[in-house]
């Protein structure tokens, strides 16, 4: 394979073992990884949740308050996302994203009692030295398990668990924000108490369930397990002979990984700048619409963009799977975000916001999987470690400046139109590099063939 960062390809013709063998993968390991992944991103985002219904006003915060607190989160997150997953690859899967889970179900659990904004502040911190590593990590144990023929499939059916964690997750979040008075506390920390256990226990599961890899899956006939090391040790040796380093060094100076840590920033900007602040903003519905809505409508209401956003996705990594990675794959999808996503304020009614927003989030999850299948295009071994994490790492920044920017501008100007603008210059500026990268590649891949 050419190490461009682009595939522009066909899927090839599948034989039956190799059929067979990715369609036990996406049966029995992609949807508990999913799992585990709609658990991550529902205890890092029951924040949200909680934000209107009574922690804001219990504990006292402020718009920039919360905002701090939510992304503090990525500040630990962040310093040990390379180290985790270095761990990771030295360790092995099972172990580490096992231990991932368990700990950061024991912070999570701790949210139940918090006090003021300064506890919030450092078990956030906590929460994110805790869950360091892990989805970075489940990314790079799928691309160990499946080739780059199939991953964007696969990847895929892992990524449906982010946009359904909020279809699922909302109304659940509701559903437990109304039990207020269980055990004597409050519905928010009720919520709080429901959303941490699941890791836990789905943590401690893990260790037994998953496998390192294909060798070691009795789930998988000697057949498959023989094609799949095949196809992947073939994958692995090409992509080290289109590199001259496999090594931490080399995906740490590689260029294409600080762009695509560029691009990776700007969708994480607009999605956490989504995740944290709708349920605020349909709040504002309230009183700007003389409506009331009970804890459980906003959750539904919170999910409604989230739906049409897990169907979008699944279709258009499809054609993606089907026509080959093409660079508007993932630039269409930004611009449709970086258009849709500052309208939502003007839309005029509360039907017609939830409608762009739901543009915003169908662009987001319609690029993310296909965006995931880049990096280990050109990385293996370590360096694939190390890259995606620093991608990861890097791109999670907008996870710490979304929340905390956009509070602090609303504080500022009193209004969400300015944040929301700034949340689709991200968005538009992902677009840009995504199209420049591609067309450097393409000249790369140009000078290569006239120098052969």
């Amino acid at each position: 394979m050419s190490p461009g960062v682009v595939v522009d390809q066909t899927t090839k013709s599948e034989n039956p073992i190799a059929k067979s063998a990715i369609r036990k993968i996406s049966i029995r390991l992609v949807p508990f990884v999913a799992l585990m992944f709609f658990i991550n991103y529902l205890d890092r985002s029951a924040i949200g949740f909680a934000s209107p219904n009574g922690m804001n006003d219990d504990l006292a915060l402020s718009a920039a308050q919360f905002g701090f607190a939510s992304g503090v989160f990525f500040i630990g997150y962040i310093i040990l996302e390379v180290p985790s997953n270095l761990a990771l690859h030295k360790f092995g899967a099972r172990r580490w994203l096992a231990r991932i889970m368990v700990t950061w179900g024991i912070v999570a659990l701790l949210f139940t009692w918090v006090q003021n904004f300064e506890q919030l502040v450092i078990l956030r911190f906590l929460l994110g030295v805790a869950e360091a590593g892990f989805f970075p990590g489940a990314i790079l144990f799928l691309s160990l398990w499946v080739p780059a023929q199939y991953r964007g499939r696969v990847l895929m059916l892992f990524y449906l668990a982010q946009p359904l964690t909020t279809v699922i997750g909302a109304p659940l979040a509701g559903a437990l924000l109304q039990q207020h008075g269980l055990f004597g506390l409050e519905g928010w920390r009720v919520m709080f108490l429901g959303v941490s256990i699941p890791a836990i226990v789905i943590g401690i599961v893990a260790w037994f369930y998953l496998k390192d890899k294909p060798s070691d899956a009795k789930w998988l006939t000697s057949e498959e397990q023989v094609w799949l090391t095949g196809a992947l040790e073939a994958e692995r040796k090409t992509t080290e002979a289109g590199q001259k380093h496999v090594s931490i060094r080399h995906a740490f100076s590689s260029g294409r990984v600080w762009m695509l840590s560029l691009i990776y920033f700007g969708f994480i900007y607009g999605l956490y700048a989504l995740a944290f602040f709708l349920p605020t903003i349909i709040e504002g519905f309230q009183g700007e619409n003389g409506v009331t809505f009970d804890v459980l409508q906003k959750g539904l209401i919170t999910a409604i963009p989230y739906l049409p956003a897990a169907i979008v996705m699944y279709f258009w990594s499809r054609d993606a799977s089907k026509r080959g990675l093409k660079t508007w794959h993932i630039a269409v999808p930004a611009i449709a975000g970086a258009v849709s996503i500052p309208l939502a304020l003007f839309a005029g009614s509360p039907a017609a916001t939830i409608a762009v927003i739901t543009v915003t989030a169908c662009a987001i999850f319609a690029a993310l999987p296909n965006f995931w299948t880049l990096p280990t295009q050109f990385l293996t071994g370590v360096a694939a470690a190390a890259g995606v994490a620093l991608i990861n790492t890097l791109g999670n920044l907008a996870g710490f400046s979304a929340p905390y920017i956009t509070g602090a501008v609303h504080d500022w100007t009193g209004g969400y139109e300015i944040p929301m603008f700034i949340v689709g210059g991200f968005m538009l500026l992902s677009a840009v590099l995504m199209i420049v990268l591609s067309r450097q590649n393409r000249a790369k891949a140009e000078t290569s063939e006239v120098a052969a």
